[in-house]
């Protein structure tokens, strides 16, 4: 199937479960089971990954072992590995473990900064300056990404200015990609459409990748809206795995592998195997020990066809 020419022709997909996914799941995984998962993910096509996140081992102990994930992925050739830092002292662990960019995120509402990483919005902002001249010269990009963007659990509806203004200081601060995350599943196809209008207006300079939850089944409705507006940047998980510690109801990501069939379905490019995907949903479900909410890798892709003998027929 041939996409229709107003839609991006290649959609860029990077894996963010392995963070994203992890930080939330009552169940630590070692390394060696987690570095399982990524070869799978590998295998299926999958060459940008969010790794983790330079955090305190504290705050998030799935993720204490941020270092060595990085230090493992960094012997396969062609991956872009991504990590979150809360600030320079996050960020020197990850110059030091040799990540390809690093991801600054600050929250849209003030309430969930403050409960994410207890720092007010504006302290945040101040202490980014810091790591983007640490960065200067050192190869490392930096990516700018705005939690809460479609609203927050604790304030509600987020006003658009607020993203606006952060988008700015991110641009200012030379941020090369600006992710928008809908941290508990508050985006609807208007909030998509504003933001996304809004933010171009202001920082054109900036690549916009959207970053969806399914906490009230929409997510990929979202994802269809933000195709039509000719985003080609998505974040997702597989398995369907995720949601943050620090926010109630924050159910989790849009799935991998039902992202890259819609797409697929769509006719739109992404370099990933949706076969080689299921297998990987399935390790993850596997590793958790129990079943994800991703639907592809239950069900499988359309055209996968059961035998007729094995399902009984209707009497009468």
């Amino acid at each position: 199937m041939t996409a229709p020419a107003s839609l991006p022709q290649r959609v860029h997909i990077t894996e963010v479960g392995l963070r994203d996914g992890l930080q939330n799941e009552p169940l630590v995984l070692s390394t060696e089971h987690k570095l399982s998962l990524a070869r799978a993910l590998v295998v299926a096509g999958v060459r940008e990954f969010e790794v983790s996140s330079f955090v305190s081992p504290r705050a998030v102990p799935a993720l204490a072992d941020a270092a060595e994930m990085v230090a493992a992925l960094r012997e396969v050739p062609g991956l872009h590995l991504s990590a979150l830092v809360p600030n320079l002292r996050g960020a020197e662990r990850a110059l030091e473990a040799g990540v390809d960019s690093m991801v600054l995120f600050v929250s849209a509402s003030e309430r969930h900064n403050a409960k994410n990483v207890n720092r007010s919005v504006a302290e945040s902002l101040e202490g980014f300056e810091q790591i983007a001249r640490r960065l200067e010269g050192s190869g490392v990009a930096l990516r700018g990404a705005i939690a809460t963007a479609f609203g927050c659990p604790f304030s509600g509806d987020v006003p658009v200015e607020s993203v606006v203004e952060i988008a700015r200081r991110f641009a200012d601060l030379g941020a090369t990609h600006l992710s928008l995350g809908d941290t508990t599943g508050m985006a609807t196809p208007p909030l998509v459409t504003e933001r996304v209008t809004r933010l171009r207006e202001a920082v054109p300079e900036l690549p916009l990748t959207l970053h969806f939850h399914n906490t009230r089944g929409i997510g990929l409705a979202n994802v269809m809206q933000g195709l039509a507006l000719g985003v080609d940047r998505y974040e997702s998980s597989i398995g369907g795995l995720g949601g943050c510690p620090f926010a109630p109801g924050a159910s989790g990501n849009i799935a991998t592998e039902d992202l890259a069939y819609l797409l697929e379905e769509m006719g739109l490019e992404t370099g990933l195997d949706l076969e080689g995907l299921i297998v990987a949903a399935r390790r993850a479900s596997e590793l958790m020990g129990r079943r994800l909410p991703a639907q592809v890798s239950q069900a499988g892709p359309r055209l996968a066809l059961s035998a007729c003998d094995a399902v009984p027929t209707a009497q009468g």
